[in-house]
Parts: C-alpha cells; structure tokens; sequence
C-alpha cells in the first residue's frame, strides 16, 4: 500500500509542477493545511477520494490523471 500511495503521491507532484505551482497554492485551493498537503505528495498518509477529487481540481486536471 505504500508504495501505491507513494505513486500516487509522485503522480500528484509531477502534475502539480506541470502546472507551475506550489504546494502551498495547491493546499489553499483544496482548501487543507499545507503540511496534510505535503504528506500526501510524499505518500505518507493516506487521501480519501475526496480529497484526491479536490486536489485533482485544485490542478485542473481530471482525476484518472492523478492514480497510475
């Protein structure tokens, strides 16, 4: 499971640099704390589909985008 997490996490940061953002920008857009941000990207915890769904949002990106 971590390293499915760890994928996604690194899906999530590939596409949030794309779009020329900072993890500060994205976690204000979900709207969450930057350090819950930050341990998503990094696959530390876990998101639920909530989260994923507004974090794929925050990026203008569809969801199947951020799940390898």
């Amino acid at each position: 499971m971590v390293a499915r997490r760890r994928r996604i996490g690194d899906q999530i940061r590939a596409t949030r640099i794309r779009a020329n953002l900072t993890q500060e920008a994205v976690a204000n857009r979900v709207p969450m704390e930057r350090p819950n941000y930050v341990r998503i990207e990094q696959g530390h915890s876990a998101a639920t589909i909530d989260t994923l769904i507004r974090i794929a949002d925050a990026l203008g990106v569809p969801l199947r985008d951020l799940i390898p």
